[in-house]
């Protein structure tokens, strides 16, 4: 194929730097745009650093014209997920380019070439390492700003995809914003009282010793891995995962908004998980290039522990199959609604959710909802 743009592989310490760095030019100035934090993506991306590559392979690619950076996109093959799946798929991430259709159709055509190579047979994305990772391409919801789990998109990006021959939707999600009440729905005070005394359930709320030291950080993310295995695309987290994830996130999250569910009838069995925490996205926006330093620490730890922020994120939210019609949910709310008053948080994010998943999205029937954004995964056979 005749192009004027070239492909470089990532191939170094120094141009995994500029990997990362592209999406903080192509976004100046975009104010619905979240940056990720550089030493995140760092962690995330370096094979030496992330447990996913016990069971991932992945290659970077960046695209350059007139010798100017204008693209870059991540391939990535899960080996566990495509054995889980009976799928031979090579994933492509981490996807951002100019308005160029010779550019978007020369990083995925890499990504195909990858692909083939080691034998897969289609190509699907956005999709990351794992559901920990963003998903989706934003197809609705461009003047709706970003979130630290999800990735922002300008809005030529599926109208490339669109145009390219083969591909077609594999899976789509809906995003809502949910308005926090002014106090809790009368609906949820009887329905939860009622689950408590009918099926002995109970709010659990932990300390960081129990966390860290009294394996309930262990306990969240199995439930996390219970709740989601049969999601589109999931693959099981393995405890070095686990691990790492508990040691990065556990120490800045605020325990106030992280609720569980035990049952006391199972000698206090943990069956729901809710961990939510204050918005970061305009903290985020102000960290320059996405460093913490010189002052983007200061705006992190305002969302945090100030709370200087009037969205929360419902970062992930786990209940037990078994334990979804006995109507668990309903605790979970009921013990947060009145933080987030005292927060001052005027709405949530849901995060992403796939678009046949009703169970999931029939616990916002208590509250006034806004579906604002949308997304999309896409496949095409290579």
């Amino acid at each position: 194929m005749n192009t004027s743009v070239e492909i470089r592989r990532v191939d170094s310490k120094s141009s995994l730097k500029t990997f990362i760095d592209f999406q903080y030019d192509l976004y100046k100035d975009n104010p619905y745009f979240v940056p990720k934090l550089f030493r995140d993506e760092m962690d995330t991306l370096h094979k030496e650093r992330n447990a996913a590559f016990e069971f991932c392979d992945a290659e970077y690619y960046m695209a350059y014209k007139d010798n100017r950076l204008v693209g870059r996109v991540a391939a990535i093959i899960n080996h566990k997920a495509n054995n889980k799946w009976g799928r031979k798929m090579v994933r492509f991430g981490w996807f951002d380019f100019i308005d160029d259709k010779e550019v978007s159709g020369a990083l995925l055509a890499k990504v195909e070439e990858y692909g083939r190579q080691k034998g897969m047979t289609e190509i699907v994305g956005p999709l990351g390492f794992t559901d920990l990772d963003c998903e989706g391409m934003l197809t609705d919801g461009f003047d709706q700003i970003g979130t630290l789990a999800t990735s922002y998109n300008y809005e030529y990006y599926p109208k490339h995809i669109d145009a390219m021959a083969g591909f077609e939707k594999d899976n789509d999600y809906l995003e809502f914003k949910i308005y926090i009440p002014e106090g809790i729905p009368e609906r949820l005070i009887k329905l939860s009282s009622m689950i408590q005394d009918r099926y002995n359930l109970h709010v659990k709320k932990v300390t960081k010793k129990e966390v860290f030291e009294g394996g309930y950080g262990k306990k969240i993310f199995n439930i996390i891995n219970d709740t989601f295995k049969d999601l589109y695309g999931y693959s099981e987290l393995s405890d070095k995962q686990i691990d790492q994830y508990i040691k990065a996130y556990f120490p800045l999250i605020d325990l106030n908004l992280v609720t569980l569910i035990e049952d006391r009838n199972h000698d206090n069995k943990l069956v729901g998980v809710a961990i939510t925490l204050p918005s970061m996205s305009y903290a985020l926006q102000k960290c320059r290039r996405g460093r913490l330093f010189p002052f983007g620490w200061y705006h992190i730890l305002q969302a945090i522990k100030c709370h200087k922020t009037n969205m929360v994120d419902l970062l992930l939210l786990g209940i037990l199959p078994e334990y979804r019609p006995k109507g668990a949910n309903a605790l979970m709310f009921s013990d947060l609604i009145p933080r987030y008053i005292d927060y001052g948080f005027e709405w949530a994010e849901s995060q992403v959710e796939m678009e046949t998943n009703k169970g999931v999205q029939s616990q916002w029937q208590f509250f006034k909802t806004e579906n604002h954004k949308k997304r999309r995964c896409y496949k095409k056979t290579i």
